[in-house]
């Protein structure tokens, strides 16, 4: 299954874009990294389908590295071929956008620049494939 990261803003040379990169490298799932403008620009069309979109968004749930790992796995294993993780820019994602999607995903109640949000997204998505792979990264307590 494709993890299509898709973020407005740019990320350019910075250290997010070193972590994230580092990351990126790490996942053993197939990843792609999308920028978009931070107004305008149109979400790139899937890549692949069956497809799932997750909007980063601070009204998302709130899940463990074990719950999100799940529910990748249960996509994956559902045949699902993209799932598609959306960042918003300052302003976050609309009402409609927000009712489109599959699933809203929360990093907790802070809020969080877009630049570390796909740092972190990254990490969480290796960590989720390598609890998927049975990989002794991550360490449940």
């Amino acid at each position: 299954m494709l993890l299509h990261v898709i973020a407005r803003g740019k990320i350019a040379r910075s250290p997010e874009a070193e972590l994230l990169d580092r990351y990126a490298k790490r996942i053993t799932w197939p990843f792609k990294h999308s920028e978009l403008p931070d107004v305008g620009g149109k979400v790139p069309p899937p890549v692949q389908t069956p497809v799932r979109e997750v909007l980063l968004d601070e009204r998302g749930k709130l899940m463990s590295s074990e719950e999100f790992a799940e529910l990748l796995g249960r996509w994956r294993d559902e045949g699902v071929r993209e799932c598609r993780f959306l960042i918003g820019a300052a302003d976050g994602h609309g009402d409609e956008a927000r009712a489109r999607a599959d699933h809203l995903l929360c990093f907790g109640r802070m809020t969080w620049p877009h630049l570390m949000v796909r740092a972190m997204l990254a990490e969480q998505l290796w960590r989720a494939t390598a609890i998927l792979a049975g990989h002794p990264y991550h360490r449940s307590g």
